[in-house]
């Protein structure tokens, strides 16, 4: 009876140990597993937070900002060089004998949008020169607003000139006597001063004085 309680505890303690055996099996099991998920889940937020990083590149706001500054430098004031000035006598102009008013036009030659804005500066060019100019006294008619130019774009501006009375020479009302310019000098705010010649004539006027509309996308007539 001795010998078998002996056995079966001895059985018991043999249990006991495989018992601690497996359990200590499974626990280095387990961490391994666990450590794995925990170093794998780990780089993945590794990961997720360089990802995020990532969306800062997203300095494709700036990227975007400078994209549609590019635009907005698309959008800038026409160059001189860009732009092709030419005038002709307008339909719609006071009696007389003289210009009495004149279309200028201006053509977009430049490879990229940009935009025209303002009244004229004018001057009659003595002898067709520009540097002998001969500035007048332009009156501003009708609001100003920005026209954007896109490649080969137009936009007008009237000139409206004191006319010039009676047949010949002429007179002016005023008493003094009329003028004649071979071309006038058009100038636009940040665009530069263009020379232009009527398509047929010159152009006569009275005062050194006249009227200007701002630049438009409407065709004047």
């Amino acid at each position: 009876m001795q010998k078998c309680s002996i056995r079966r505890s001895a059985l018991a303690v043999a249990a006991v140990s495989v018992a601690a055996v497996v359990m200590t099996g499974c626990q280095p099991g387990d961490t391994p597993a666990d450590g794995g998920g925990t170093s794998s889940k780990t780089p993945t937020a590794t990961a997720s937070s360089t990802t995020s990083p990532t969306s800062p590149t997203s300095p494709s706001s700036p990227a975007s900002s400078a994209g549609s500054g590019s635009n907005g430098a698309a959008a800038k004031a026409c160059s001189p060089d860009s732009l092709k000035a030419s005038a002709y006598q307008a339909a719609d102009r006071p009696v007389g004998t003289g210009t009495g008013a004149a279309i200028v036009r201006f053509t977009n030659v430049g490879a990229k949008s940009c935009v025209l804005e303002g009244h004229p500066t004018v001057a009659g060019a003595a002898n067709g020169s520009p540097e002998l100019n001969v500035p007048l006294t332009v009156t501003p008619v009708g609001p100003a607003s920005p026209v954007k130019l896109a490649p080969g774009a137009q936009a007008w501006l009237k000139l409206t000139f004191v006319q010039v009375q009676g047949e010949g020479d002429g007179y002016c009302k005023s008493g003094s006597a009329p003028v004649l310019y071979p071309t006038m000098v058009i100038g636009l705010p940040d665009s530069g001063a263009h020379q232009v010649a009527l398509d047929d004539g010159q152009f006569a006027e009275c005062d050194g004085t006249l009227t200007a509309t701002a630049v438009s996308a409407t065709k004047p007539s």
